[in-house]
């Protein structure tokens, strides 16, 4: 599904990345975890296609097309997802009109406003919000929480072939993790979605079981395992690693 190979960024005038090498099969989860600043976020932003993020040297293909001529709304079509770690406050932009939108920008069966909403519910239902939510603007006043529930929603409303999850459990309290991680896995089993989860910690991988756990630092994947990698990360630290 994804196939990266070789990949330098550099933000302004600093080379993040150095040389990744990374490779998501269809349907499987992996996890890439590493400290602050050992380019996950980075890596998600320059396969998405944000300007900010300039790429150097590399390949990087999606669903057997060439990701780095696509221009990040291309992207998004073509099935990438990028759940973003500081997802933006978008104040007049009612959710529901939104989701519909970007529903009907995806799928050829364009869906009227009664027959979303009427769609929308099983959505709500699986990440326990009320149906007043869909009246607030997208994520103006949002709590932590909430904002990630709206990531989930729109996740869910889009079906994507492959999703990146930047950071999705920073701030989750436990509840809160368990229905995001329920979103996550239904796609995982019933749409064959690919995933790529960027975390610091094991606890989401409690929840989502990773079929593979990479470990970056300063810019590089230093070690790709089994999910036994991630229990390894949790009892020694990073350090254990070094940069091979």
């Amino acid at each position: 599904m994804l196939i990266v190979k070789n990949l330098y960024v550099k933000v302004e005038d600093k080379q993040v990345l150095k040389g990744v090498d990374l490779a998501v099969e269809k349907g499987k989860v992996h996890a890439l975890m590493g400290q602050n600043g050992s380019g996950k976020s980075t890596l998600a932003q320059a396969l998405m296609g944000s300007p900010v993020y300039t790429i150097t040297n590399g390949e990087a293909s999606f669903d057997g097309k060439n990701l780095l001529d696509l221009e990040p709304n291309a992207r998004a079509k073509e099935g990438l997802f990028l759940s973003f770690q500081y997802p933006s406050e978008v104040p007049g932009v009612n959710i529901l009109s939104y989701l519909r939108l970007i529903y009907n920008n995806k799928h050829d069966q364009k869906l009227s406003p009664i027959a979303f909403k009427k769609y929308i519910k099983e959505k709500l239902d699986l990440l326990d919000i009320k149906e007043d939510f869909l009246t607030r603007y997208l994520n103006d006043g949002f709590s932590g929480g909430e904002k990630k529930r709206m990531e989930m929603l729109q996740m869910l409303v889009l079906e994507p072939k492959l999703s990146i999850l930047d950071e999705i459990d920073s701030g989750l309290d436990v509840d809160a993790m368990k229905l995001v991680s329920t979103a996550v896995n239904y796609l995982v089993k019933e749409k064959g979605m690919s995933v790529l989860i960027i975390t610091h910690y094991t606890r989401i991988l409690n929840y989502i079981q990773p079929d593979k756990v990479h470990i970056m630092q300063d810019g590089v994947i230093v070690k790709t395992g089994d999910k036994s990698l991630a229990h390894q990360l949790e009892e020694m630290g990073f350090a254990q690693f070094g940069n091979e």
